[in-house]
């Protein structure tokens, strides 16, 4: 497939997906995020994933502005924009049996925020900033925003961020707990790519299973979250990663991790 949108590339074990509309701050209309989902699907053996955006923006939203979404019917294009693309593009990005990565600067706003801190890992520039905008013109957040917020930052602040609509710069982002870590913004690249490679790097089976159990383990009682630690446990200690991992442990080596 020819992407318009978007750039996908396989760096050694690492898919490097770029949002790549820079002269609208990488602004994504629908076509953006089946790209990603058709770039996602298509792992072709990548143990890691990491999202980006081309120049100086990681997403400034859903592209509204530029009438991506616009119609005679404004309510239900935008229904089936978000249930038809962006949605199951974020459900397929939560249900990726490999970790996942975010390299953000500038903004990071409505749909592209939630694209964002959809990572496992989000790693952030000095010049980064998260925002839900969509009050300030009369919407309601998105993507999975309004799921997503009060787990990793509670409800009061999630609160701020939806009612307020203001900006959360990258070191309240962080201080805050929504974010993984804050770099310079000429060190975003490079640090972003170094965190995948590492997790490219590990038992990715494992870490698949740990993706999902952390999902869903929100979902459950105590007891339903134990069941599910054994299941994934019993599929874990099947694995060749977990063999080498207890016979590096043994010989006291490194182990090489082949994510099988």
């Amino acid at each position: 497939m020819t992407y318009e949108m978007i750039q996908s590339e396989r760096r050694g074990d690492v898919l490097v997906v770029t949002l790549n509309r820079p002269e609208r701050l990488n602004a994504a209309p629908p076509q953006a995020f089946e790209e990603i989902a058709h770039a996602i699907a298509n792992l072709g053996g990548a143990r890691a994933v990491l999202f980006g955006g081309a120049g100086r923006a990681f997403c400034s939203g859903a592209d509204v502005g530029g009438g991506a979404l616009g119609s005679d019917d404004p309510g239900n294009s935008t229904f089936k924009a978000l249930t038809e693309s962006y949605n199951p593009t974020m459900a397929a990005i939560a249900d990726l049996a490999v970790p996942v990565v975010s390299a953000v600067r500038g903004p990071a706003a409505g749909i592209g925020c939630s694209l964002a801190l959809a990572a496992d890992f989000c790693v952030a520039s000095e010049t980064a900033y998260f925002l839900q905008a969509f009050v300030n013109i009369g919407l309601v957040p998105d993507g999975g925003a309004s799921w997503m917020l009060p787990r990793l930052i509670g409800r009061a602040r999630a609160s701020e961020m939806m009612l307020l609509g203001e900006k959360v710069p990258a070191a309240k982002a962080l201080d805050w707990g929504m974010i993984h870590k804050v770099v310079a913004d000429d060190a975003l690249d490079a640090e972003a790519f170094a965190l995948a490679e590492r997790l490219a790097a590990g038992p990715t089976v494992a870490m698949g299973l740990i993706r999902q159990q952390l999902r869903t383990a929100y979902e459950s009682d105590y007891a339903s979250a134990m069941l599910q630690e054994a299941e994934n446990q019993r599929a874990a200690r099947g694995t060749a990663d977990s063999m080498e991992g207890g016979i590096a442990f043994l010989q006291k080596r490194k182990a090489v991790f082949r994510g099988a």
